[in-house]
């Protein structure tokens, strides 16, 4: 009985491993149709890139992507074609997908050697440095990439040296700005102070003046109380008297008075003549 049981078992594992083999084999048969058909897709599209039809060949590439992940070649190939039309972002996703799927180091090599030119297209001079490297470790023979890899290395540091002194020239600029508005401010502050002084010179002179004639009105009065005679002399002749006679007028006003005395006194004397004595003798 129980070799029985043992044949059975024995029979049963056969038959598993059977299907197992024959389910791998229909797989690997249906993995190898699909290929095929992307293949002829990925021909396809080639025909239709040769003739200039973009829109056909990308259709024919996107059908042959998604009959057969195994296909690398139609990625890579679609990729070529963004690339060639400059739709950067649509090429780098392309190749990294063929970069995923190809199983061979040379196919590898091309993909991540154009993701490298995807980058140096963007100016993104570190990734591109990565990517070139990353295709020489699947074909270190190839001169191209070699030189693509030198050229990156160089414009990465160039591009570091102008960051750097872009960076250098905003501080530089920031430095010149903050020391003019301190330049300012000092000015200001100079401008304000010296206002202030003349105003205080200012004040100063004429406390002086004021002081000065305080001291000349001190020393007039001084000399007034000296000689009073000669302050009200100064006073007179500094305000002259109203209705003041020339020299000529009081001339002819003592002539004319003069005159007016004679004729009294003559006329007096020649009253006296008539009541007095006539004498010889003469009167001196």
């Amino acid at each position: 009985m129980r070799k029985d049981m043992n044949k059975i078992g024995i029979v049963f594992l056969f038959a598993f491993v059977c299907l197992s083999t024959f389910a791998q084999e229909a797989d690997v048969k249906e993995k190898e149709k699909a290929l095929k058909s992307s293949t002829n897709l990925t021909w396809d599209g080639n025909k239709a890139l040769s003739e200039d039809n973009f829109i056909a060949a990308e259709v024919d590439y996107r059908k042959a992507i998604a009959k057969s992940p195994d296909n690398s070649v139609a990625p890579y190939n679609l990729g070529n074609a963004y690339y060639a039309n400059e739709t950067y972002n649509e090429a780098f996703g392309r190749f990294k997908e063929a970069g995923e799927a190809s199983t061979s180091k040379e196919e590898k090599h091309k993909a991540y050697h154009n993701m490298g030119n995807v980058f140096m297209k963007r100016k993104d001079y570190s990734k591109a440095v990565e990517a070139y490297k990353e295709a020489l470790r699947n074909g270190p023979t190839d001169e191209e990439t070699r030189y693509n890899l030198a050229l990156a290395k160089e414009l990465l540091k160039k591009d570091k040296e102008e960051k750097k002194q872009n960076q250098d020239d905003k501080d530089k600029d920031k430095e010149k700005k903050d020391q003019e508005k301190k330049d300012e401010g000092e000015n200001e502050d100079k401008k304000d102070k010296g206002d202030e002084g003349e105003k205080g010179d200012e004040g100063d002179q004429n406390e002086e003046k004021k002081d000065e004639n305080k001291e000349g009105e001190g020393d007039n009065k001084e000399d007034q109380k000296k000689n009073p005679e000669q302050g009200d002399n100064q006073q007179e002749q500094q305000q002259p008297r109203p209705n003041q006679l020339s020299k000529q007028q009081v001339e002819n006003l003592l002539r004319a008075m003069q005159n007016a005395e004679k004729k009294v006194q003559d006329k007096i004397d020649a009253k006296k003549v008539k009541g007095a004595k006539i004498k010889n003798e003469k009167d001196w």
